[in-house]
């Protein structure tokens, strides 16, 4: 199982991927806001979105997964 971790703690702002998308290498997957910064989280991986475990406005912390691709 793949998964698409956050680089930092911070708020989801905007999810840019569902169940059923194909994620290819570097793309953008997600929003969070840090710090009054907006970080995009580009997938490190390949595949296609089996689950989204997060939502917009959940606070997640450096390492939490956020999405599962198979």
């Amino acid at each position: 199982m793949k998964e698409i971790t956050a680089s930092m703690a911070g708020t989801v702002l905007n999810i840019f991927a569902k169940e059923g998308d194909q994620i290819n290498l570097g793309q953008e997957v997600l929003m969070l806001e840090s710090m009054k910064m907006e970080i995009p989280i580009e997938s490190g991986i390949e595949g296609v979105v089996k689950e989204v475990k997060v939502n917009i406005g959940d606070f997640v912390n450096e390492g939490d997964v956020l999405m599962v691709l198979g």
